[in-house]
């Protein structure tokens, strides 16, 4: 098992030494979602299927990643990953975008599933995912220069491949954040710088407006009436991300001293 810790200050590297992992250290300045994330892949190179965890995960069950890992008995399967839930303490709006976007069903994504579910059908996350390196590889690893979304490009160019994507529900994890609308537009400034470079993910299947709407009036019915004084909250939070997506999308107009500003990434931009 592989730790990669990008210059931490606490003991992480001398406890997880301890606990006999193998530990790979860069500097932060070098971490970057996907290229850090390709570099792990290549460093253990013998592996046929590559879990990938962030530090801020914690498993709800023992056996989650012996779970995650059942997806793969399907040959066609070339990632899969498993259920969300939010964390302990978490607010309401945390909890919602938890049970909105990891559902209790499991299901199997193919590229036809555009169709029905339009840019949803890339979904995926890499808190708490596995890849078949043979599938990985084939469609050239993890995006080594990539402000945010490394996973759903890679989802992306998976299914155009002709391969399958498995959302593992019984595969659970506990992780969420709760934002600051702040930081839910420097987010969301991300996803839109995302969009824009990647546009051809967009062409391919779909825009994320309607999904983006589908959220909002799913958060809404969450909150009415059981949480109601969170509802003015929760809609000035939707205009930070809107309006951090637009300003994302139309990155061109700022210039990179801007962009480090209103970006959650800020080290992408160095």
């Amino acid at each position: 098992m592989l730790i990669l810790d990008s210059s931490s200050t606490d003991e992480t590297t001398s406890l997880a030494a301890v606990a006999g992992f193998r530990v790979h250290a860069i500097a932060r300045s070098e971490f970057n979602h996907g290229g850090t994330r390709q570099l792990a892949a290549e460093l253990l190179p013998d592996a046929e299927i590559l879990i990938f965890l962030t530090q801020d995960i914690e498993l709800a069950q023992p056996d989650a990643i012996h779970c995650l890992l059942e997806a793969f008995s399907e040959l066609s399967v070339a990632a899969a990953y498993g259920r969300q839930l939010p964390r302990r303490g978490a607010t309401p709006v945390e909890a919602h975008a938890r049970f909105y976007n990891y559902p209790a069903q499991s299901g199997v994504r193919t590229l036809s599933s555009r169709e029905q579910l339009g840019f949803k059908a890339i979904f995926i996350s890499n808190s708490f995912a596995a890849y078949r390196r043979e599938a990985l590889m084939g469609v050239g690893g993890f995006p080594r220069d990539v402000i945010f979304g490394e996973d759903t490009i890679t989802a992306a160019r998976l299914l155009l491949a002709g391969w399958k994507i498995a959302y593992v529900a019984e595969a659970k994890v506990y992780h969420s954040h709760s934002y600051t609308w702040k930081q839910e537009f420097r987010r969301y400034f991300d996803i839109g710088v995302l969009h824009h470079r990647e546009s051809w993910m967009l062409n391919e299947f779909g825009g994320a407006g309607g999904e983006g709407s589908r959220f909002v009036r799913s958060e809404l019915r969450y909150l009415w009436p059981r949480y109601w004084w969170l509802i003015p909250s929760a809609l000035i939070h939707t205009a930070a991300k809107l309006l951090g997506y637009r300003f994302g999308r139309g990155e061109n107009l700022f210039s990179i001293s801007m962009k480090r500003r209103l970006s959650m990434n800020r080290l992408f931009w160095n």
